[in-house]
């Protein structure tokens, strides 16, 4: 079983991050356009859980695992489509090995495919990483064109309420999950902005450090 002290646990909790400027606006400003501000609900109203996301590169095992207990997660939703990550330091991200921990730390798995970016869409992204000489590990924000085409392909037909229905009322912690480090540079931040205008449920991202 793995220990923490109280102080390492600290270091872990999930503080919110802005977008670059050159994105989206920050998750609790107005976004885009003159609509009003969404009414705000408390993670503690019933049916509505808290949001958080992660990803895990530049994490280790126990640290990622760490900052999911110390943020409560007890529902774990997979945003990836190929559930696997390349290099041995991060193979407990790799499917199997990660939903048997998941299992050991009673916490939720939930694989959502319809939320994954296409092999087109993840292509385009991939060409503007290469235009701008940027390694997908460094990136730190995504394309216009990505974020365009996954809001047409994955957002279209999103639908917040039936997502917490999916979800079900067990759910009071819900982590939303993709590899990259910086939440601007994976499309989970995409998703939590769409539930955040929807819901008007603060998110939280998780940068293990």
């Amino acid at each position: 079983m793995d220990t923490e002290d109280p102080a390492r646990r600290k270091r872990l909790a999930g503080k919110a991050l802005t977008r670059p400027a050159n994105r989206l606006v920050p998750l609790r400003q107005k976004v885009d356009g003159p609509e009003p501000e969404p009414k705000r609900r408390s993670p503690e109203t019933p049916g509505i859980p808290k949001i958080v996301t992660l990803g895990v590169y530049g994490s280790t095992e126990s640290d990622f695992f760490a900052a999911l207990r110390a943020a409560g997660v007890d529902t774990f939703c997979d945003l990836r489509r190929r559930r696997g990550v390349r290099g041995s330091a991060y193979a407990f991200a790799n499917r199997q090995r990660l939903q048997a921990r998941l299992v050991e730390l009673g916490i939720r798995y939930l694989h959502l495919k319809e939320l994954a970016p296409s092999p087109a869409l993840r292509r385009r992204q991939k060409a503007a990483d290469r235009a701008e000489r940027t390694a997908k590990r460094e990136r730190t924000g995504l394309s216009d064109l990505f974020v365009a085409g996954y809001h047409e392909e994955c957002l279209g037909s999103f639908d917040s309420h039936r997502f917490l229905d999916q979800l079900g009322p067990q759910a009071r912690v819900v982590a939303l999950f993709c590899v990259e480090r910086v939440p601007a540079a994976c499309h989970r931040s995409l998703v939590a902005e769409r539930l955040h205008q929807d819901l008007g449920v603060e998110i939280v991202h998780l940068i293990v450090e």
